[in-house]
């Protein structure tokens, strides 16, 4: 671990798969305890006082009339009922983060990008600890943790550790689900991290999905980062690169706290 921290854990989750059950469970203990370890980079967010916030009608909250007038008159000078997503309402939101964090699990699931991905959740679980998602998607997207569901830190990692790649590059079923667990927030900050090299190969264009998200930050592999940088570029989204598993919680901090 301290000659090269991204060779370690990788190695420590490619035992995680082995077939001695005994060493198989040995493994992920130990994975599980270090992975929390080197997670908590950066300082939690803090509580403060709740604010009003404006948002569209359809996510919920109390219609602001004043806000909502010109999508008004326009309806009822058509003769027609007004679209909930045209009108403006507004409701309570806390201070901090609220994170979902997109786990791709396509493909060959490595056991750096497997150790990156527990690691990233880890972190992200630290940093939000009251509003924080795990989705992980190939062709369709499966929620691992709800927004408010509460579940112990180690159960998730654990939970990602038992993953394996295989399927198509979901990316637009991953930006609707992520949408999905957010509409709920009630923090004045809504963050999809997206733990991916972004290569999209389900014939879905992800670029109108993404871009709805409030708030995208894309987590990439260093050796393999065009597509994410492409995706970042048409949708606003910001980039780091990781070279290796242990780079996730410092890259994770990066996009946060720019």
């Amino acid at each position: 671990m301290s000659a090269d921290p991204g060779q370690a854990l990788e190695m420590l989750v490619d035992i995680t798969r082995a077939t001695d059950e005994t060493l198989r469970e040995k493994a992920r203990r130990l994975a599980g305890t270090i992975l929390l370890e080197r997670s908590r980079v950066g300082a939690a967010q803090a509580r403060g006082t709740s604010r009003l916030r404006l948002r569209p009608a359809d996510r919920g909250g109390d219609l602001d009339v004043d806000a909502s007038m010109e999508a008004l008159v326009e309806a009822h000078g058509a003769g027609l009922v007004p679209h909930l997503e045209d009108l403006q309402a507004v409701d309570w939101a806390q201070p901090g983060i609220a994170l979902c964090l997109l786990v791709d699990t396509s493909g060959s699931m490595t056991g750096g990008r497997l150790a990156a991905a527990a690691l990233t959740a880890a972190a992200c679980s630290w940093r939000a600890p009251e509003e924080f998602s795990v989705v992980s998607f190939e062709r369709t997207a499966t929620v691992r943790r709800g927004l408010h569901q509460p579940q112990p830190p180690e159960l998730l990692v654990d939970q990602l550790l038992g993953l394996r790649g295989h399927g198509v590059t979901g990316l637009s079923a991953a930006m609707r689900a992520a949408a999905d667990q957010l509409v709920a927030a009630r923090s004045s900050r809504r963050i999809t991290v997206l733990l991916s090299d972004c290569r999209a190969t389900d014939d879905q264009d992800p670029v109108g999905p993404a871009s709805v998200l409030d708030e995208l930050l894309i987590l990439a592999p260093a050796d393999d980062a065009d597509d994410a940088y492409a995706l970042a570029a048409a949708t606003g989204a910001r980039v780091e690169t990781m070279a290796s598993a242990a780079d996730a919680p410092s890259a994770l901090g990066r996009l946060l706290d720019p």
